[in-house]
């Protein structure tokens, strides 16, 4: 594989056998194989045990498990959506295929617009802006389609205002983009990779951190109709939609189904339905210090965040990452016990039960060393006392010097008394 794999295009799943998500991967790899082959695909589909042959993983900078990487030619894209059949195979069959894909006719813009919910177009000839397109196609394909088409092919809606130019189709409506105010392409592209309003789960949440921008998210139970959710729902919709020019380089708006996700990475409780708007570079997060009845109350909510007024929560400090620490820890515990109490037990008694045993004959051996010791010093002291004393007639003449010592300093203190008389 090592010398043959430039020869192809391959799709390879990096994992280890003792992997819970790379086995829970397996039947799904296996579907993509399948239907790869089916569809007459040129991609070769492979899996490998990256702890087998740790030096190749390590060549490809595979540092969890599973990875998935498209190799094609010198490249390695990364795979980090879904890990779906369909999203996995729209993956490989657009990195794989070309860079810039031609639009020769009308037909096919409106059949591809169709298939695709973002697509950018570089319309014009060869140019600086070409050159930037294809460098920046190259990084992002792994995101997104990139397209080149004439300016007649276009639908009779569009206006440019000059040629060359980049366009993206989105939210049935379209946006050029202009250097001045937007920027550098690839951020512009990256920005606007995302349509307007998102259903967010995690992979979505993880992906938009790349954006820089912050995430505004309706949370409810998309099982619920009842008012209030629907509602919400509606508000961030409408200011999606009606308030891009103001909010969209710096927001961007969606829901989240449940509130289990987001209570992990709030490490709070929220009841939902609720609004929420993450900062996923600090990890800070904004809550609505009212209630939201209207587009007016979101607008105003956002305008506080803007001009620094809103109260922002979280972060990534010292006190927060010690609690983040805290509260994986308990989560994990929590989760172990929940799906296999003697697990369990097993796994967190059993430790406990040997350090206890240690505590204990450590704390027993140190008792024991004091009475010895205390038992040892008594003897010593008991040995020197005697030796100190000497015998009893020692001591009496001891006593006896003593009073001859004491009567001749009585006698010589009389004698100076009488003289000091005279």
């Amino acid at each position: 594989f090592k010398e043959n794999r430039k020869d192809d295009i391959w799709l390879v799943d990096f994992y280890a056998p003792w992997c819970g998500h790379c086995k829970k991967l397996e039947p799904v790899w296996n579907e993509v194989g399948i239907e790869m082959r089916n569809m007459g695909s040129p991609v070769k589909v492979g899996k490998m045990d990256a702890t087998s042959f740790s030096s190749i993983a390590s060549e490809f900078g595979v540092r969890g498990y599973p990875t998935i990487k498209l190799l094609k030619g010198d490249l390695a894209y990364n795979y980090r959506g879904p890990r779906t059949k369909d999203d996995i195979i729209e993956f490989a069959n657009r990195v794989a295929g070309p860079l810039i894909r031609p639009l020769p006719s009308q037909h096919m813009f409106e059949h591809v617009q169709k298939r695709h919910r973002v697509l950018f177009v570089y319309v014009g000839g060869e140019s600086p802006l070409k050159e930037k397109y294809i460098e920046v196609a190259s990084e992002l394909i792994v995101y997104a389609y990139f397209f080149s088409a004439s300016e007649d092919v276009l639908p009779e809606y569009v206006t440019l205002p000059e040629l060359p130019a980049v366009m993206v189709f989105k939210d049935g409506t379209y946006f050029v983009y202009d250097e001045y105010e937007d920027g550098d392409l690839s951020s512009w592209i990256n920005r606007e990779r995302f349509q307007g309003y998102l259903h967010v789960d995690g992979f979505t949440l993880y992906e938009l951190g790349d954006t820089g921008k912050l995430v505004a998210i309706a949370v409810i139970d998309d099982k619920n109709s009842s008012v209030e959710h629907t509602r919400l729902k509606s508000i961030i919709q409408e200011v999606a939609r009606d308030y891009r020019d103001h909010f969209h380089r710096d927001f961007q708006f969606g829901h989240m189904d449940g509130n289990d996700y987001i209570n992990s990475l709030l490490m709070d409780d929220l009841t939902i339905p609720t609004i929420v708007v993450l900062n996923t570079s600090n990890q800070q997060y904004f809550l609505p210090d009212r209630h939201i009845e209207s587009t007016e109350d979101m607008v105003q909510f956002i305008n506080n965040i803007l001009d620094g007024t809103a109260e922002a929560q979280g972060g990534d400090g010292l006190l927060q990452r010690i609690k983040r620490i805290i509260y994986d820890a308990k989560s994990t515990i929590v989760s172990v016990f929940k799906s296999s109490p003697l697990l369990g037990c097993f796994l967190f008694g059993l430790p406990l039960g040997v350090i206890s045993i240690m505590c204990y004959g450590i704390c027993t051996a140190d008792t024991e060393g004091e009475i010895f010791e205390h038992e040892g010093a008594k003897k010593e002291s008991g040995d020197r006392e005697l030796t100190d004393e000497g015998s009893e007639e020692e001591q009496e003449e001891e006593k006896n010097g003593k009073y001859t010592e004491l009567s001749d300093g009585d006698l010589k203190q009389k004698d100076i008394m009488e003289k000091k008389k005279d």
